[in-house]
């Protein structure tokens, strides 16, 4: 079908992707060849711009496809139910569980929270930043938990994602990590994507490296592990499992970014996003949000308070 001037809006979290990596993603039955031809040929521009297929993606960059023949990967809506903490009439908080992945990728487009989206509101959800991502507007790794906002509409999507952006929007984490942490302490390191290995990222103190600031409390010191309050100044991809592993103290049972060993076995990194604090939209009402520890820090918390 012909979908001219389709549009997509990159957020801070696929900064650094290549374009025609990006577009492949999410455009059915069109290969990355010919994206690039059609990059090439000016048909696909970022801000109003022509661009080369290796352009390095940058947040708010608005992607413009023009008189393109292609199909958007279809998403179908499943019945997984969800856990809704808060809902108005512009949009939701979830809590997301371990396991779940927040949005479809290529390889996998069923059992996402998307998907469950999709069953219960429809096209009622934003799409700014694509089919593959209706109504997300940030996201958590497959295997951390916790809160998670939806909105329903653009006007909605915009207003929350300017209080990410300007950091009135307070997002904390809870977690688990390797070794003893002495004092309270912020981490502000840059990130960017690994070199050599594209599923992860990394400390990077070159022009590719993006600001990433998180602020790290202490909450309890055990024998060889330390629980910690953590607050994303900023959201980059993996951001705290990336600031925790570069000073040496990984989440525990994060296996991507070098935890190592477990003693008790949990379903990957133990880290939930377990407070959240926002302006309901277009009003002056502010809402706080808190939900239990998961099962997962809970278990780890109890085996090490046993071992202390």
């Amino acid at each position: 079908m012909d979908n001219s001037k389709t549009k997509f809006i990159i957020d801070c979290e696929d900064e650094g992707k290549r374009i025609d990596s990006f577009l492949s993603e999410i455009l059915n039955d069109i290969s990355r060849s010919k994206i690039q031809n059609f990059i090439k040929s000016k048909e696909i521009l970022v801000n109003s711009k022509p661009i080369k297929p290796s352009y390095q993606l940058k947040s708010d960059d608005e992607i413009t496809c023009s008189d393109l023949k292609y199909e958007i990967t279809n998403i179908p809506p499943q019945d997984i139910p969800l856990d809704i903490v808060y809902e108005d009439e512009n949009m939701l908080v979830v809590n997301k569980p371990s396991g779940m992945l927040t949005h479809p990728t290529t390889t996998e487009k069923e059992n996402t929270l998307v998907n469950a989206l999709k069953f219960k509101y429809g096209e009622n959800l934003s799409d700014i930043n694509g089919p593959f991502r209706r109504g997300i507007l940030h996201r958590l790794d497959r295997n951390t938990s916790g809160l998670l906002m939806v909105a329903k509409n653009n006007k909605a999507h915009e207003f929350l994602t300017n209080q990410i952006k300007t950091k009135t929007a307070i997002r904390k984490y809870l977690a688990v990590v390797r070794g003893i942490i002495q004092e309270d302490m912020v981490l502000d390191y840059p990130i960017g994507r690994n070199k050599s290995h594209p599923q992860k990222m990394d400390v990077i103190f070159d022009e590719k490296g993006k600001p990433s600031i998180t602020e790290l409390r202490i909450l309890q010191i055990f024998r060889e592990h330390t629980f910690v309050e953590l607050t994303l100044r900023t959201g980059r991809t993996h951001q705290i499992r990336v600031h925790l592993s570069h000073i040496g103290h990984p989440v525990y049972n994060d296996t991507l970014y070098g935890f190592g060993k477990v003693r008790i076995k949990t379903e990957d990194q133990v880290l939930q996003a377990y407070k959240l604090k926002f302006t309901k939209p277009f009003e002056n009402e502010i809402i706080e949000l808190e939900i239990p520890k998961d099962d997962k820090i809970k278990r780890v918390l109890e085996f090490l308070d046993q071992n202390k």
